[in-house]
């Protein structure tokens, strides 16, 4: 099928407008993904009804394969149901970690019953899942990680700490780098899964300057990591963590996009609403305007380079190391946004709480204060630097020269 235009591919937009037409609840035209906030409420019956007909349906991850529940589809035919999403004011309710990062990571390593018992809960949203990689000791070099695994015939028995373990107070498993020879640094880690309901769990969030909790201690005590739940082979962990954390950071190059904490008003329809227009109908402020032309620039051209990304990587969704470019520049477009929202605001966008202020210019503030730790979390700019310069540019690497 074609990537761009054609009659199959115009009828299957026809397809997409009209279930989407369908199946998404008014009630929820223009708001923001729940998923996609520091912090959650139970969700509506509205949006418990979108949630289980884009599951149903395979549609909140298109291109995964419809053995596991997956769309099937191509990554053309991805890109319309994004539009027609865009279009309608409707948000993709299926995300999270289980699809950014450990779902696609798991259809390339994991045996077929893992597969089988891991992936349709992801499609259908049932399921949460965080990240146990970065600890008080092993930041950016991650493969010093102490954490501990004991081999105990059927079962692994971990103990150490995580730390930064995004939404681990809402999350039902944990995807986790666990140290099972202590003799090799790269070689003597292995990937494992578990339940984070389990008594060997403790989980303590992490209040940030956005005054929310996104992340979190998480500490171990002998819990418990079944042997089919290893995946891939032992001590062969560090090569899949390393592969998913270009699924992470192909994910976080999303940041770019306004629905990130919240933002969900075009900057030019805010401006005119905060600002005034002029006797054309145009921002009011020409600087403010120019602005803003310039963010919208960049964000468009940011999206038509991931999508020409994503068609050229093998099978349309296989990430590689133009991913921290990717990060760099979307995390880069989404802090220009948010900066430029608050200034938009004037002094209604310095609000932390109250009557003066509504409950957007609330999410605004506390979502630019969220948004500054876009460029750390996921391997921070200096890192992804590294890695362009080395693995994109071959250029040497000073640090082993001194």
């Amino acid at each position: 099928m074609a990537d761009f235009g054609g009659s199959d591919l115009e009828a299957f937009r026809g397809e997409v407008r009209d279930w989407i037409s369908a199946n998404f609840p008014a009630s929820l035209k223009g708001k923001a993904n729940p998923m996609m906030r520091e912090e959650r409420s139970k969700p509506s019956a509205d949006q418990e009804a979108w949630r289980k007909a884009m599951g149903d349906k395979g549609w909140g991850v298109p291109t995964w394969p419809k053995d596991y529940g997956g769309g099937g589809l191509s990554g053309a035919e991805a890109r319309v149901i994004a539009q027609e999403l865009g279009r309608a004011g409707a948000y993709n309710p299926i995300g999270g970690m289980g699809v950014m990062m450990f779902g696609p990571t798991l259809l390339e390593y994991g045996t077929e019953d893992q597969k089988r018992r891991h992936i349709p809960p992801i499609v259908k949203g049932e399921l949460q899942w965080c990240q146990g990689f970065s600890e008080p000791g092993a930041g950016s070099d991650l493969a010093s990680l102490q954490t501990r695994a004991v081999d105990k015939g059927d079962h692994f028995e971990i103990n150490g700490q995580k730390i930064w373990t995004s939404g681990a107070q809402f999350a039902d498993w944990c995807f986790c780098l666990v140290r099972t020879d202590t003799a090799k640094k790269h070689e003597g880690i292995s990937f494992v899964l578990f339940t984070m309901d389990q008594p060997g769990v403790e989980v303590r969030p992490i209040q940030l300057i956005s005054g929310n909790s996104p992340f979190c201690e998480t500490f171990f005590t002998n819990a418990i990591a079944k042997k089919e739940d290893l995946v891939g082979p032992l001590n062969g962990g560090w090569t899949i963590a390393k592969r998913l954390l270009q699924h992470e950071r192909s994910g976080l190059s999303g940041a770019g996009g306004g629905g990130m904490f919240g933002q969900t008003k075009p900057l030019e329809q805010l401006a005119k609403d905060y600002v005034g227009v002029d006797e054309k109908g145009r921002i009011a402020d020409s600087d403010l305007r120019t602005r803003i032309i310039h963010n919208a620039i960049d964000a468009r051209a940011f999206q038509q380079t991931a999508f020409r990304a994503m068609a050229e990587a093998k099978g349309n969704s296989s990430p590689s190391a133009a991913t921290s470019i990717m990060k760099n520049a979307g995390t880069r477009v989404f802090q220009d946004r948010a900066e430029l929202t608050l200034e938009i605001m004037g002094h209604q966008g310095l609000g932390w709480e109250g009557e003066g202020f509504s409950a957007d210019e609330i999410t605004a503030v506390r979502g630019w204060l969220g948004g500054k730790a876009t460029t750390i979390y996921g391997g921070s700019q200096e890192v992804q630097n590294n890695i362009i310069s080395k693995r994109i540019l071959g250029l040497p690497d000073l640090t082993q020269s001194k």
